[in-house]
């Protein structure tokens, strides 16, 4: 059984997040990180922030001077049987926009951009074709999994 510490922090104010966002991404964050770490404690922080920030920080640190949907960044940092995963920093604005364009609800782009953070905090990368097929059905799997689960705890 794995122990989850999760973070969450909200730096932003161009779209509310709910309580019922709150408790989507944190049950969300619960089913997968069992799933994809096999230590007994793990750690995740989720920001959730405004234009301006993740550009910088995309720039800072990838050097691309544009605005994203989602920066990961991996900690692997392990004490034991502790391991802290790292950052996840998430744009609403984006994701509502994201959501409006793709055809689907805001709470599905949400829970796609975090299960696809969660994915490069352990390593996945979609550089390349193999590498994003394989990357684009782990997330489908793990959405599929957790949308089961919700629906059988309905």
């Amino acid at each position: 059984m794995t122990e989850l510490s999760l973070y969450m922090d909200d730096r932003q104010e161009t779209i509310a997040l709910s309580e019922e966002d709150r408790a989507l991404i944190q049950s969300l964050i619960s089913f997968v990180v069992p799933k994809i770490a096999e230590e007994a404690q793990v750690e995740v922080s989720v920001s959730f922030v405004e234009d301006e920030e993740i550009r910088a920080l995309n720039r800072d640190f990838r050097g691309v001077d544009k605005v994203t949907d989602v920066l990961s960044f991996p900690m692997d940092e392990v004490y034991g049987d502790f391991r802290n995963l790292g950052d996840v920093i998430i744009n609403t604005a984006k994701v509502k926009e994201q959501a409006e364009e793709f055809g689907h609800g805001y709470r599905r782009e949400l829970t796609y951009l975090t299960v696809h953070s969660l994915l490069h905090l352990v390593g996945y990368d979609h550089e390349e074709a193999e590498e994003k097929a394989a990357m684009r059905a782990r997330e489908e799997a793990l959405l599929a999994a957790f949308e089961g689960e919700e629906n059988e705890a309905r």
